[in-house]
C-alpha cells in the first residue's frame, strides 16, 4: 500500500508535487512496549553515571575518638565523620558507575517505525523540498516556522544531510532540534509535537526504517 504526501516549499505555499512512498515502513499498528523499550534504553544510555558521595572513611578529619569509651554517660563514638553524625559521611551513598541498557536490533527497528507512525496518524509529519539556507541566521528559522505556524510548539527538523547553516540558524530556539533523518532515534521522533523532513530526508528515513540500511 503507497502514501501519498504533499510537498510543501519554505515559504509554507503548497509546491503542487506530491511525494509517493511505495513501501511505508511506518503503516504499521504501533507497539507500544517496544517504543517503551527503546526510549528507556535511549534515556538510560545517555546517563552519565559520575554520581558520588563520600563514605565516612573519605570525609575529612574523624581520627580521634570523640570522647572515652564509658563514663560520660553519652552513647559511645568512635569517630565525628560517623553518618550518624552531622557533616558525617554518607552511608551506601551513590557511586560512579556506567548505565548501559541494550535491545535487539528488530525491537530497536519495531519502535522506530511504531513511533513515525503515530507521527502519521497525527498528521504531524510535513514534507518540505529542501531544507538549506545560504546564511546561517535564525530569521531563516524563525520565518521558516512562523510560516507553518509553529512558532509556539516543539519542532524536529529532519534533513537527509546536515547543513552547517540550518544548524547555526537553529541552535537559538528552545524549542527545535535539528538531525540528520536516517540516524533520528524513537525519542527524538516522539519528542516534539510536529516533524518536519525534506524530501530527500523522508526517503531516507523510510529506507533505514525498512532495515535496507546500515545505521
Amino acid at each position: 500500500m503507497s502514501i501519498e504526501f504533499s510537498i510543501f516549499k519554505l515559504d509554507g505555499s503548497d509546491s503542487g508535487q506530491k511525494l509517493v512512498i511505495e513501501t511505508p515502513a511506518f503503516d504499521i499498528e504501533p507497539h507500544d512496549h517496544a517504543i517503551y523499550l527503546a526510549v528507556k534504553t535511549e534515556m538510560t544510555n545517555s546517563r552519565q553515571g559520575t554520581h558520588s558521595a563520600k563514605t565516612r572513611a573519605e570525609v575529612r578529619g574523624g581520627g580521634r575518638k570523640p570522647w572515652k569509651q564509658k563514663g560520660t554517660g553519652r552513647a559511645r563514638a568512635g569517630s565525628r565523620r560517623s553518618p550518624v553524625w552531622v557533616g558525617g559521611g554518607r552511608a551506601f551513598g551513590p557511586k560512579p558507575h556506567p548505565y548501559n541498557m541494550k535491545i535487539n536490533k528488530k525491537v530497536k527497528l519495531l519502535a522506530r517505525q511504531s513511533a513515525l507512525a503515530y507521527r502519521y496518524r497525527e498528521g504531524a509529519l510535513k514534507i518540505i523540498e529542501e531544507l538549506t539556507f545560504d546564511e546561517p541566521k535564525s530569521k531563516n528559522i524563525r520565518e521558516l516556522l512562523k510560516k507553518f505556524d509553529l512558532l509556539d510548539k516543539k519542532v524536529t527538523i529532519l534533513t537527509a544531510n546536515l547543513n552547517t547553516n540550518l544548524l547555526l540558524a537553529s541552535r537559538n530556539f528552545y524549542n527545535v532540534l535539528v538531525l540528520e533523518a536516517e540516524k533520528a532515534s524513537t525519542y527524538d521522533i516522539l519528542d516534539c509535537e510536529v516533524l518536519l523532513i525534506d524530501k530527500n530526508g523522508f526517503e531516507k528515513l523510510n529506507n533505514a526504517l525498512m532495515g535496507n540500511s546500515r545505521n
